[in-house]
């Protein structure tokens, strides 16, 4: 075997590391799960020692795969800086990361802007959840992250709202007397898994939470389900096989953040900025609609 190492492998290994686990930084890379995994398992021989070990659901990295996560960081970096030295046409890149709740209606509208401001830096998005994205951003993995926020200390610039709501399965039922209400939520930390249990028990309801997730699509299945009722963003957008519930406090709104990784382009970041109040702007304005629209059916009711 040769003695250096693979730089495909090095960047499956480090992707592992900024996404939280191998299936995401797949995503990322544009890779299948077990082509990741043979990176991986190719490093292990490569250096004679183990590198990553499954820690339940979650991915750890033994003493000698984090002696390698600084090496390959430097070797990554080095090569990738030699190359935009060496062809000034070489296509510089931005990542932009999201929340996962906040993904699907957020992102189109940055990216179309960011595309339109910068047509020669290609764009990549990385999605999970606020806390990953604020970490990410801190060590400079990430350079722009779309986050939502439930509480006051969140970095970045607030730039619009987003309402939170309660879904559950259309055939779901509430329980009867004192029976705790169930909730499906992210694993913890959560705001809006906070945000959820403070409201309840400010009620006087009492809660059990009966499944958990890491992740949206997993609140989402459990909710279904009909396992119990999940706290979600909502943006006026119909949610497949899940319906508002009314029945239960108000939850308010939540923040939505831009946080830049330091030293980012400052018209990048404004461009992004801009994007995402645009965004807000024209999301209040189909809010306001809706609300003239139902004021004026109740009114023409009363005639």
């Amino acid at each position: 075997m040769s003695d250096s190492l693979d730089l495909v492998q090095l960047r499956s290994f480090v992707a592992i590391a900024d996404c939280g686990g191998f299936g995401r930084a797949a995503a990322a890379l544009h890779l299948s799960q077990p082509t990741v995994s043979q990176h991986v398992r190719l490093l292990e021989r490569r250096l004679d020692a183990e590198l990553v070990r499954r820690d339940g659901r979650r991915t750890r990295f033994t003493d000698a795969g984090e002696r390698l996560l600084v090496e390959a960081r430097r070797i990554l970096s080095v090569h990738d800086q030699a190359l935009e030295r060496l062809d000034a046409s070489t296509q510089s890149r931005i990542v932009i990361g999201s929340a996962e709740t906040a993904a699907e209606q957020v992102l189109p509208g940055v990216l179309g802007a960011l595309r339109a401001a910068y047509p020669h830096h290609g764009v990549r998005f990385q999605i999970d959840r606020s806390t990953q994205m604020t970490e990410a951003v801190a060590r400079g993995a990430i350079d722009l992250a779309v986050i939502l926020s439930t509480t006051p200390d969140t970095p970045g610039r607030p730039v619009g709202s987003l309402p939170l709501a309660w879904y559950a399965a259309p055939s779901w039922q509430p329980p009867a007397g004192r029976e705790p209400w169930p909730l499906v939520a992210y694993v913890e930390p959560c705001g809006m898994r906070q945000r959820a249990l403070h409201e309840l028990a400010e009620a006087g309801l009492p809660v059990d939470v009966t499944a958990e997730s890491t992740s949206l699509e997993g609140v989402m299945g459990a909710a279904r389900a009909g396992l119990g009722v999940a706290v979600l963003p909502s943006a006026g957008r119909r949610l497949a096989g899940l319906v508002q519930r009314t029945d239960l406090p108000d939850l308010g709104l939540a923040a939505i953040h831009l946080t830049a990784r330091r030293g980012l382009d400052i018209d990048l970041e404004a461009a992004a900025l801009a994007a995402l109040e645009r965004f807000f702007a024209d999301l209040r304005g189909v809010r306001e609609d809706g609300r003239a629209e139902v004021g004026e059916r109740l009114g023409h009711a009363g005639d």
